[in-house]
C-alpha cells in the first residue's frame, strides 16, 4: 500500500508543478482550477480540469469470497493405512526379510521366528484333532448300538455331546493357529512366519536377526501405505472457530517451491493440545508419486468462508491523519472523503468492514490528487 501511495504522491507533485507552471503562463486567466472545495467540504473537479484525465472512478461491488489463513503444518502417515507389526508369540528372530524404507505388499514374508509358543499352538491343534477323531468314532459306535436296540438313549446323547465339545475345541484351536499364521494341518513346527498385514513402506523397524522377542505388545516394525497422507495444521485457539470440516486446504512445502498441493479438511480435533493451546486440523492429500513424506514441514492455507463484503483495490486507499479514507463520487465530478474500516488484503483487493456499500462510486486511481 505504501508503494502505491508513494507513486500517487509523486504523480500529485508532478501534476501540481504542472498546474503551477500553467498558472503563471500567458493564459493564466483562461485555465480553470484543478478542483474547488465547496463549503460542505466536497471537492468539485470543473470541466476542463486536467484532473479529469487522471481520475478513474468505478462503482464497488459486494461479493462473498473465502479468506485464506496460513498455519504451520507437517506431513503424517494416514493412521487408517498404517499397521504396526506385532509378534503373535515370543521367540527368537531367525531371519529379517526386509529393511527400513522397503516397499512391501500385503502377505509378503517379513520375518521368521523360532517360537516354542508357536509350536505349542500346533500341538494343541493336533491334540484337538485327535480328540475329535476319537469322539467321532464313539458317536458312530453309539449310533450303531442304538440302531441294533442294545443301547440306551442317554448313551447316544452323551456320545453326541462329547463329539460336539471336541468339535468346538478343534475349531477353536485351528482358528487360533490360523490367526498366528499357522498351517491348518501338518506336523508340529517351531518356525513362525511374520507377513505384511497391508501394502506400503516399512517406516519403522525395531528388530534385528538373533534378537529374542519377549514383548508381544511391542511393534517389530511399522508398515505405512503412503498413497495418501495427512497434512496436519496447528491452528491457534483464537482461530479454531473459523475452521471446519470440508474446507479447502492448500499446502506449500520447502522441498517443492512454487508448487501447491490440494486437499480438503477431513478432521478437526475436538480437543486442543494442552501444551501449545493449538488444535490439530487434518486434511487428506493424494500422494501417488510419493512426494509428500511423513515429517516434512509445510504451510497450510485454509480457505475460511466469509460473509459478503465490499472490496476495493489498494490504489483507492488514502492515509488521512490516523485514518484510512477513500473518495466517493456523490454527483458527477463531485467527490467526498469517506473514512473506512478495513479487514485484510486478498489478492490485491482489501475487504471493507465499514464505510462503503455496494454501488458507491469510488476513486480507484488518482485519489491522492484530490487531497486538499
Amino acid at each position: 500500500m505504501l508503494n502505491t501511495h508513494g507513486r500517487q504522491l509523486a504523480l500529485a507533485i508532478t501534476l501540481a508543478l504542472g498546474l503551477a507552471a500553467c498558472s503563471h503562463g500567458a493564459n493564466d486567466a483562461e485555465q480553470p482550477p484543478a478542483f474547488t472545495v465547496e463549503k460542505n467540504g466536497r471537492i468539485k473537479v470543473p470541466e476542463g480540469s486536467p484532473l479529469r484525465k487522471e481520475l478513474a472512478v468505478q462503482p464497488v461491488e459486494s461479493r462473498q469470497a473465502p479468506h485464506a489463513m496460513v498455519f504451520p503444518a507437517n506431513v503424517e502417515a494416514d493412521p487408517a493405512h498404517t499397521a504396526n507389526v506385532l509378534p503373535p508369540f515370543t521367540g527368537k528372530l531367525m531371519e529379517l526379510k526386509v529393511g527400513l524404507g522397503d516397499h512391501v505388499t500385503k502377505g509378503q514374508l517379513l520375518a521368521v521366528m523360532d517360537s516354542g509358543d508357536f509350536a505349542q499352538a500346533h500341538a494343541d491343534a493336533e491334540k484337538a484333532r485327535d480328540a475329535l477323531d476319537l469322539a467321532k468314532k464313539s458317536l458312530d459306535r453309539a449310533r450303531a448300538v442304538k440302531a441294533a436296540g442294545g443301547n440306551a438313549t442317554k448313551d447316544l446323547e452323551s456320545a453326541q455331546s462329547g463329539y460336539n465339545q471336541a468339535l468346538a475345541e478343534f475349531n477353536g484351536a485351528q482358528t487360533r493357529l490360523a490367526a498366528v499364521g499357522g498351517a491348518q494341518a501338518g506336523a508340529t513346527q517351531r518356525l513362525m512366519q511374520i507377513v505384511a498385514p497391508t501394502s506400503g513402506y516399512v517406516t519403522a523397524l525395531s528388530a534385528s536377526p538373533g534378537a529374542y522377542v519377549n514383548d508381544v505388545t511391542a511393534a517389530m516394525m511399522t508398515v505405512s501405505n503412503l498413497d495418501s497422507v495427512w497434512i496436519t495444521a496447528n491452528v491457534p485457539e483464537s482461530d479454531v472457530g473459523m475452521v471446519a470440516k470440508g474446507e479447502k486446504m492448500d499446502a506449500m512445502l520447502a522441498a517443492y517451491p512454487g508448487q501447491l498441493f490440494h486437499g480438503t479438511v477431513a478432521f478437526v480435533n475436538p480437543v486442543l493440545q494442552a501444551d501449545t493451546r493449538r488444535d490439530l486440523v487434518r486434511a487428506m492429500f493424494a500422494n501417488a508419486d510419493g512426494k509428500l513424506k511423513p515429517n516434512m514441514y509445510a504451510n497450510a492455507s485454509i480457505d475460511v468462508p466469509q460473509p459478503a463484503q465490499v472490496f476495493v483495490p489498494e490504489s483507492a486507499l488514502l492515509m488521512n491523519n490516523d485514518n484510512i479514507s477513500v473518495f466517493i463520487e456523490v454527483s458527477p465530478w463531485t467527490f467526498e472523503r469517506r473514512t473506512v474500516d478495513l479487514s485484510y488484503d486478498d489478492n490485491g483487493d482489501t475487504r471493507v468492514l465499514k464505510g462503503l456499500k455496494a454501488g458507491d462510486r469510488v476513486v480507484l486511481r488518482g485519489g491522492v490528487l484530490l487531497n486538499d
